[in-house]
């Protein structure tokens, strides 16, 4: 069910639309958008970086997968907040603190099928898209835009993990509704777009940051799929792909890895109804 809408949060929805919209005429949701823990790909925000976030996310547009078509827009933030889960902690054994934000859509026709989906938790895990201006080797505080250092995630340095810190946000872009989650606890995933290197124009620098974020995303969605590919042997092959053709790749595994998932999920309700067959 649509949590209910305040006069205060229904003036701050109207501060986005065209035309004032009434209460009945809203479907308002509550997503996590990003947390401080380090999630599988080795990474985490800054609690900094969440505090900062929760301002760029403001107004900010979900769509699908990622994809910039406007006819892909489905919802839209209008209040943030960072949540402090004291009794919680990360992995690094900090306090854990999560992004929250409300969204709401239109009510259409069109929609009442995807609403039904938000009610039901089909449609739950998110990924943000934004640029950071930092990030840093939890070992020596490196930046990694900077030159890095010879720290590797998920190694240990005199009992210290290895993991990278995003920090200093730039810019938040948008957030979509995915079917692979990366981040462990907030079950969302993240996306970067290309940092802009201030200091130089270089285009190369760009293509690297880019082929860097969508080799870690085909890595990590070939753990869903089958026939089941070696990681080694998922990391050679992207590294001999253009950056066009990882783009083409990770979009056929995350169809691959969403597929695998409602076969799982159709063989998990077979074996609790006793229709499973081996």
């Amino acid at each position: 069910m649509s949590e209910t809408v305040s006069g205060e949060e229904l003036e701050k929805i109207n501060g986005y639309a065209r035309e004032p919209l009434t209460e009945d005429k809203v479907f308002v949701f509550r997503v996590a958008l990003c947390d401080n823990d380090i999630d599988r790909d080795g990474e985490k925000f800054s609690s900094g970086a969440l505090e900062k976030l929760a301002e760029l996310f403001k107004g900010r547009t979900g769509i699908f997968d990622h994809d910039p078509k406007s006819s892909k827009q489905t919802a839209r933030i209008f209040d943030t907040w960072v949540e402090t889960l004291p009794e919680k902690t990360t992995t690094d054994g900090e306090v854990y603190r999560r992004l929250m934000a409300k969204a709401y859509m239109v009510r259409t026709a069109s929609n009442g099928d995807l609403i039904s989906e938000i009610q039901g938790g089909i449609k739950k895990e998110v990924s943000v898209s934004c640029t950071m201006g930092k990030k840093l080797c939890s070992v020596c505080g490196a930046d990694m835009y900077k030159g890095g250092c010879d720290h590797e995630k998920g190694g240990e340095y005199g009992g210290k993990l290895c993991y990278h810190i995003l920090d200093e946000p730039l810019d938040a872009y948008e957030w979509s509704f995915v079917a692979v989650p990366a981040q462990v606890n907030a079950g969302v995933t993240k996306r970067f777009a290309l940092r802009e290197k201030q200091e130089s124009t270089d285009k190369s620098y760009e293509l690297a940051l880019a082929r860097e974020a969508f080799e870690k995303d085909v890595l990590r969605l070939s753990y869903f799929c089958k026939p089941f590919m070696s990681a080694k042997r998922v990391k050679e092959l992207a590294e001999l792909m253009t950056v066009t053709e990882l783009i083409d790749f990770r979009g056929r595994l995350e169809k691959q890895a969403a597929e695998n998932e409602e076969v799982y999920k159709a063989e998990r309700e077979s074996f609790i109804t006793g229709d499973y067959k081996m």
